[in-house]
């Protein structure tokens, strides 16, 4: 840039040596912007992480941003779980569920999956409403021979069994956004993310591949056709609807929240939106973030607006740099999407 003859011209030096991270350009694009400061049906936020959250603080936050019901995805386990419920337990009923994790331990240590399946009926008795498999299983999560623990292995089959005969549901999280398969390289759309947290990277031939998650967990689902499955983080395909979309074609008793994904799919909004209207019976609103009304709000705008290039709704280090657009749904659609679909799925 320094020999650039536009430069010279005008007597400018332009830095060259910016940091990334210090990269932070603002938007001269002059375009609509709606606030939507409550959504359009009171909502039900079915995908929430709480267990750091007093109650008492909670409840003012959810009142402010319209949402009437919440479900906390606890990813406590044992003495951390017990005071979970614990504290859950002044919770309204009405107004808050809780799920608990699959915790493999038991399988670590030899033992079978009767202690998982235990442990489930008596949580369930505690008041738990719902079971969580989370990425732990197919990645990280090992047998008492240090054998990787696959997403359909058999010898897990009765813990769904368990969940459809106690009439839970089932949320899996299985597997991470795509670019957490690839190198973190300058090619990475996530490079910023994954930067900040090395830790979140699956690509190496120690990990299945995403495709191969997304199969497995597929092959789990057809396995049990009696449980009701909800696909956290649109069931982990947010970045290849058509293959969401065949995994709800090919699997009925499978319904999808789109928590943590607005970003995936607010860059891709006709897409999305096609998606949306075609599949308006199987998608349930969640959030994954930290409640906060500026957070609910952006959610609110996304769904309801058609405005253009605005901020996505994310945890602090970001997802990726791009901005999203509004899909600018239908009211009868938001209102299965908002609250009629978890009523059903979550049998609340």
């Amino acid at each position: 840039m320094a020999n650039d003859p536009f430069v010279e011209m005008v007597g400018k030096t332009a830095r060259v040596d910016l940091p990334l991270s210090d990269f932070q350009p603002v938007p001269q694009l002059r375009v609509a912007a709606h606030e939507i400061e409550r959504p359009a049906w009171p909502a039900i936020d079915a995908h929430a992480h709480l267990d750091s959250i007093p109650l008492a603080e909670l409840w003012p936050i959810l009142d402010a941003s319209g949402v009437e019901r919440i479900v906390n995805i606890s990813l406590a386990k044992g003495a951390e779980l017990d005071e979970a419920i614990r504290r859950a337990r002044p919770a309204p009923p009405e107004r808050y569920r809780l799920f608990v994790l699959a915790d493999w331990t038991p399988l670590a240590r030899g033992e079978s999956v009767r202690a998982i399946t235990d442990e489930l009926e008596r949580r369930v008795e505690q008041g738990a409403r719902g079971l969580k498999v989370w990425k732990d299983l197919g990645l990280t999560a090992r047998d008492a021979r240090g054998a990787l623990l696959r997403v359909d292995d058999e010898r897990l089959a009765p813990l769904f069994e368990k969940a459809g005969e106690l009439q839970i549901p089932v949320m899996l999280h299985i597997g991470d956004p795509a670019a957490f398969f690839q190198p973190i390289d300058p090619r990475n759309e996530r490079y910023e993310e994954l930067a900040a947290h090395p830790e979140w990277s699956f690509y190496g031939p120690e990990f299945p591949t995403w495709e191969e998650l997304l199969d497995a967990q597929e092959r789990v689902i057809a396995r049990h056709p009696r449980v009701r499955f909800l696909g956290a983080h649109v069931g982990g395909a947010a970045e290849d609807l058509a293959r969401a979309a065949a995994m709800l074609e090919r699997c009925p008793n499978l319904a999808l929240d789109f928590s943590a994904r607005a970003a995936e799919l607010g860059r891709q909004p006709r897409t999305a939106r096609a998606f949306f209207l075609r599949y308006a019976d199987r998608i349930l609103f969640g959030s994954d973030l930290l409640p906060s009304p500026a957070m609910y709000r952006l959610y609110y705008r996304f769904l309801e607006t058609e405005d253009e290039y605005f901020p996505y709704p994310t945890h602090e280090s970001g997802q990726g740099r791009w901005r999203i657009y509004g899909l600018g749904l239908p009211k009868d659609v938001l209102k299965k999407i908002y609250r009629t679909n978890a009523e059903t799925w979550l049998g609340w």
